[in-house]
């Protein structure tokens, strides 16, 4: 398997070798389930799609309670497919564990970041303000300024920097090293940081 679905837990440190204190990113990753395999033949691409933690059927819709019931699986919650596979070693309703990876491996892993809610241009975008909060501009200190010409164009152009949602979006962090990986417990642990807050669903891709 080329990834795993997993959840962030937290951030902890390890030691090395060397006495050297590493953070690390702890991450839930698996046990995943083969829900689906796409065939060239059938679906026009090759690709494995996995499940990962279980809800209960009741939430699920009358499709997805079939789509299961197919698989031979657990109703789950999260489904990602991923490209790079062994079709000779996976099967429908296989399991998939975290010892796909070994320590050493690098890693890139993608997540929703953290929301934000409606930030202005200062906080969004790194504007600096007007400088002066003097002469009488009270109210102009973390304002966007102008957003565009009368005469020409008349229109504010498509992409403009301004105030809006900010956050929650996904990110990915590439070449991430495995530190260590916990196969009893389904943890993986990687050197520093990922996106998103605490249970946050992630896609781990070697």
């Amino acid at each position: 398997m080329s990834g795993l679905l997993g959840k962030k837990i937290g951030m902890t440190s390890v030691y090395d070798e060397n006495g050297i204190s590493i953070p690390c990113t702890v991450i839930e990753a698996g046990p995943c389930y083969v829900t689906q395999i796409r065939t060239k033949e059938r679906d026009g691409y090759e690709a494995v799609q996995l499940g990962f933690d279980e809800k209960p059927e009741r939430l699920l819709t009358k499709p997805l309670q079939g789509h299961f019931a197919k698989a031979n699986t657990k109703a789950l919650r999260l489904l990602r497919e991923f490209r790079n596979f062994n079709p000779s070693e996976l099967k429908i309703g296989a399991e998939v564990k975290v010892d796909v990876f070994a320590k050493g491996d690098k890693v890139s892993v993608t997540a929703k970041s953290k929301g934000r809610g409606f930030q202005g241009v200062v906080k969004r975008h790194h504007f600096s303000g007007v400088g002066m909060a003097t002469h009488g501009q009270s109210d102009r200190v973390r304002a966007p300024g102008s957003i565009g010409a009368s005469s020409y164009p008349s229109r504010v152009f498509r992409g403009m920097r301004m105030a809006g949602r900010m956050g929650f979006e996904n990110v990915t962090v590439k070449n991430l090293v495995v530190v260590k990986v916990i196969p009893e417990s389904n943890l993986l642990l990687v050197k520093g940081s990922i996106p998103g807050a605490k249970n946050t669903y992630v896609e781990i891709r070697k």
